[in-house]
């Protein structure tokens, strides 16, 4: 697990305002909190839910530890009230949201957090770490998924992110479809199937590439990939199905022209008798990339940088506003930010064919509902106790249909209005 404990994600801020509430009595009042995006990132059509179920997990660990707090009270972060509060402090209020694996659009009500204002408002930093970085990355490799048209997808982004942002975005990724992560400790965690190959160094370090190559054939069978640009990929083409025969499983090509490479690949590994050798390409892959491979023989695609840093979003853009105090909607009027108040209610609705046209959200009611209409929260905490949540596997079988149920249009890789528009009706 994380060697940062959750109680540290809580911010300063945050810390201030419970010491300041239990001081002047507004500690205890209900309140409602809620995650939203105000605008999706510039080029988007949708943003993906992802993180939930780690966050989850994190709520229901969130403790103060004895250390902790003796270092709270010592820099003056809190009084010796709140360092008491903080020592009993257990999540005792509810925790409701769409699913991991939905889809999100500007203003959609993605997570709602209910319970006194003290024991919501510690929460922030941490809900918003966790949805912000995990939704981003789940986006990106969506719309990487859509570009790959079928083809499978390794993550390999591990040494471009922190060591437990790394996990994460292997989870989020394949919530998102990835087949593969070559991040071990996402598959000890998550059960995602892992997949990797040897690196140039390997190649370099034998006195030649077929020295390498039968090192690594002999260690991993003709099940295994071939790295074979370290030198010339023609030759190193040669060199491998020399070693290996025309049953190695695969070649990969991390450099050059991947999109005439691979037609010359394909090509040359035909001729030496290797038409089941699969051909994989990495190297600073986006979904503008992938996409423009789609005409050639390419078998699998390797993402890394742009995967994890949400290929150019490296945040989703969410915020955590409070919307209701004691059931009263409170609104904040700040130009360019304002908020709706009142704890809101959304639907999806669809077509007779299961087509998505419309997010409705309520606050403060109950939406219309007509038949073919979806409801999009459900219950993640109740009372504190976390509830059975779907399994990763089921999340991303839920992402894969919601891709299927927007418009065409939606699944562009080119900027344009939300794949749903968004209609808040007003409190009845």
């Amino acid at each position: 697990m994380s060697t940062l404990r959750p109680a540290l994600l809580t911010d300063h801020y945050e810390l201030t305002m419970v010491s300041a509430a239990l001081r002047d009595g507004t500690a205890d009042r209900r309140c409602v909190f809620e995650v939203f995006s105000r605008r999706l990132p510039a080029g988007r059509r949708y943003g993906v839910v992802a993180g939930t179920g780690r966050l989850i997990d994190l709520i229901r660990d969130f403790r103060f530890d004895p250390d902790e707090i003796e270092f709270l009270r010592r820099t003056g972060v809190v009084d010796d009230r709140a360092a008491r509060w903080l020592a009993d402090y257990r999540f005792t209020g509810d925790v409701d949201g769409y699913a991991e694996g939905e889809l999100f659009f500007p203003g959609s009500p993605i997570l709602t957090v209910s319970g006194t204002f003290a024991e919501c408002v510690v929460l922030e930093t941490l809900v918003l770490s966790v949805l912000n970085h995990d939704c981003a990355v789940a986006a990106a490799a969506a719309r990487m998924v859509t570009a790959a048209r079928g083809r499978a997808l390794i993550e390999m982004g591990s040494r471009r992110a922190h060591e437990e942002a790394a996990v994460a975005a292997a989870r989020a990724a394949y919530l998102a479809g990835f087949r593969f992560t070559s991040n071990l400790a996402a598959g000890q965690r998550y059960g995602i199937p892992t997949a990797g190959t040897a690196a140039h160094a390997f190649t370099l370090l034998h006195d030649d590439e077929q020295a390498a190559f039968a090192s690594q054939v002999a260690t991993l069978g003709k099940d295994t990939t071939l790295l074979v640009d370290t030198y010339d990929i023609s030759q190193g083409i040669r060199n491998a199905i020399a070693v290996a025969g025309p049953e190695l499983r695969a070649v990969r090509i991390d450099s050059g022209d991947l999109a005439v490479i691979a037609q010359q690949s394909r090509e040359l590994l035909d001729s030496l008798g290797a038409t089941e050798t699969k051909i994989i390409v990495s190297g600073d892959l986006d979904e503008y990339a992938i996409a423009s491979l789609a005409a050639e023989p390419v078998d699998m695609y390797g993402a890394g940088t742009a995967v994890v840093t949400g290929s150019g979003a490296p945040t989703a853009g969410l915020v955590y506003k409070l919307v209701e105090v004691d059931g009263r909607p409170v609104v904040k009027r700040s130009e360019h930010k304002a908020t709706i108040g009142g704890r809101k209610v959304a639907v999806r609705r669809h077509k007779p064919t299961g087509t998505a046209t419309e997010e409705i959200i309520v606050p403060q009611g109950v939406p219309d509902r007509q038949p073919n209409d979806r409801l999009l929260q459900r219950s993640f905490v109740v009372d504190g106790e976390p509830v059975a949540l779907p399994t990763l596997d089921e999340s991303r079988e839920h992402l894969r249909q919601c891709l299927i149920s927007i418009p065409w249009e939606g699944l562009k890789l080119s900027g344009g209005d939300p794949a749903v528009p968004v209609t808040v009706v007003p409190a009845s």
